[in-house]
């Protein structure tokens, strides 16, 4: 296969290792763990692996021979930068504990784990992807691992392979699958462990002790350069206003990052429109006013960031949709046989949820209630907020002209960058945490455990300074309103309104609303100084400060 002229140069790139983890190791545990909340009902459902300790590895003087074990590894769910490099770890991590140690890798996801689809991942085949983007040495893919019928398939699968460990690279969905499978193996004395490795390039799979998701840093330098080169553009012409939505559709931490290394005029953060109760007419004329103020400075450019999932956190959508979920999980064969959906829906809902549903445009009350994923949820990435909202500042504008409190222009494109950031080859930072986190989980299997994350903290110090280890997953979980019923998952890790990274950007935005302050951090450096090709995400930077 011929390869890019940067392809070549990445292959020889050697990622850095904690400097702990370049020696043999030993596990010392910590205090035992209690889940985030719901303690009682998530000890109930995980007799087995709830209440381990946290672990951390040291240097060990003494270690034992190690022996030959074999590993299958699944990607699960959407791709983040830096999966292969957590494959790479996870393969020199086994080798080094023994040169007979296999690993398989099960294709296209966990359902691949189910269907017996795997391929034997050796030296030559991780050399192909060592410090490369996307998930195409195995694949991936969302099957849902919840059910006993599928545990026990894939165990028929991983005894005919003699693997004693499964590793599942995935967001929260997937580490909650990993920990209900980890718990039953347990249950049934199966001899697998199964150890969880944080991914997701949303950032909302993070606690103490997983710092960050892998693939967070990548995507949101990827989406940065771009707002850059848009925002330069925008400079350029002096006409336009970008309304850019980012991906990130439970929290907004990548619209937040990339606020910070952009300086953008406007970025809506949707936890502060849940706390302050704001409307989407609250939102409208908040973009309205900015567009207004800057147009009296003779500036009718500007560049606003959106969030994907911004339409949930509105209150009173938000509420709409938990009670459309309900409704169409409960009543799935009913609505589908409808003559006339939308009315359907509207007769059916809460008189308060029926009055919102019913006042939506057409388009956006039909992406509501046809277009579900595959956990029952409206696809909130479909809607097309960014469209939609600088629709609805057009209209409010309009009105502004007529009152005599707007004076300038108003012409608005869009964008959407999701899929742009997700298989990009990994960021320093990335490609050494991921290979850190791979290394990191051979050392966990190595040490015996089941049901835990691997973890890698300390991660704005030098890489070989580092602290490796690991924490029970049920320490991350609460109970949830899943597909109408409540279901142990783990808990999102949201934007807080009072960290530093936050009240930063808070500090400034004022500024940015008004002059034209933007940044251009061009694009990933892999080659050169540390200040330039080595640093991790500013969210990173200010949630460390001070600690």
């Amino acid at each position: 296969m011929k390869k890019s002229a940067l392809q070549q140069a990445r292959a020889a790139y050697q990622p850095k290792l904690p400097i702990v983890l370049t020696g043999a190791v030993k596990a010392v545990e910590g205090e035992p763990t209690q889940s985030v909340a719901d303690q009682e009902d998530i000890k109930n459902l995980f007799p087995n692996t709830y209440g381990l300790p946290e672990l951390k590895f040291e240097k060990n003087t003494n270690p034992a021979a190690g022996k030959p074990i074999n590993v299958g590894v699944i990607l699960s769910g959407g791709q983040a930068p830096g999966g292969h490099n957590v494959i790479s770890g996870l393969f020199d991590g086994i080798k080094k504990i023994h040169k007979e140690s296999k690993l398989y890798g099960f294709l296209m996801g966990p359902g691949g784990f189910v269907d017996h689809q795997y391929m034997e991942l050796t030296g030559s085949i991780i050399d192909e992807y060592r410090n490369t983007g996307g998930f195409d040495i195995i694949g991936s893919g969302r099957t849902k691992l919840e059910t006993k019928e599928q545990f026990d398939k894939g165990l028929e699968i991983l005894k005919e392979l003699n693997i004693k460990a499964l590793v599942i690279i995935g967001g929260d969905d997937s580490n909650t699958n990993a920990a209900i499978l980890a718990e039953y193996y347990k249950s049934i004395e199966a001899g697998v462990q199964v150890i969880g490795c944080p991914k997701t390039i949303d950032g909302d799979l993070k606690n103490g002790l997983i710092e960050t998701s892998f693939g967070f840093d990548t995507a949101t330098k990827v989406y940065s350069e771009v707002i850059g080169n848009i925002q330069r553009d925008c400079n350029s012409a002096k006409k336009y206003w970008h309304f850019i939505k980012l991906m990130g559709r439970s929290a907004s931490h990548i619209a937040l990052e990339c606020a910070l290394q952009t300086q953008p005029n406007i970025c809506i953060v949707s936890e502060e429109i849940e706390q302050k109760n704001m409307t989407l007419g609250d939102i409208v004329d908040y973009i309205a006013g900015v567009v207004a103020k800057r147009a009296e400075n003779g500036n009718n450019f500007g560049t606003v960031l959106i969030p994907e999932g911004l339409i949930e956190f509105i209150p009173a959508m938000k509420k709409l949709i938990a009670e459309l979920n309900d409704l169409l999980a409960h009543n799935a064969e009913e609505f589908a046989a409808a003559e006339n959906q939308r009315q359907y829906i509207i007769e059916h809902l809460s008189a308060e949820n029926s009055a919102v549903y019913a006042s939506l445009p057409e388009g956006v009350a039909r992406q509501l209630s046809l277009d579900r994923d595959p956990h029952g949820n409206v696809q909130v990435s479909l809607i097309e907020t960014e469209k939609l909202l600088s629709e609805m500042v057009g209209r409010r504008l309009a009105e502004m002209k007529e009152e005599g409190k707007f004076v300038g222009k108003f012409a608005a494109l869009h964008h959407f960058f999701g899929y742009e950031g997700r298989c990009a080859d990994p960021s320093n930072f990335d490609a050494d945490y991921c290979y850190a986190l791979g290394f990191n989980a051979a050392c966990l299997i190595n040490s015996g455990v089941t049901g835990y994350m691997s973890s890698v903290r300390n991660l704005t110090k030098p890489s070989v300074q580092w602290i490796a280890g690991g924490i029970p997953i049920t320490m991350m979980m609460n109970m949830e309103r899943r597909h109408g019923a409540m279901k142990p998952v783990i808990q999102k890790a949201l934007v807080r309104l009072d960290d530093a990274p936050f009240l930063k950007f808070a500090s400034k935005r004022d500024v940015w609303a008004v002059d034209t302050c933007y940044m251009y951090p061009g694009p990933i450096q892999y080659f050169g100084p540390a200040e330039v090709c080595d640093q991790p995400s500013m969210t990173l930077r200010y949630e460390h400060q001070g600690k």
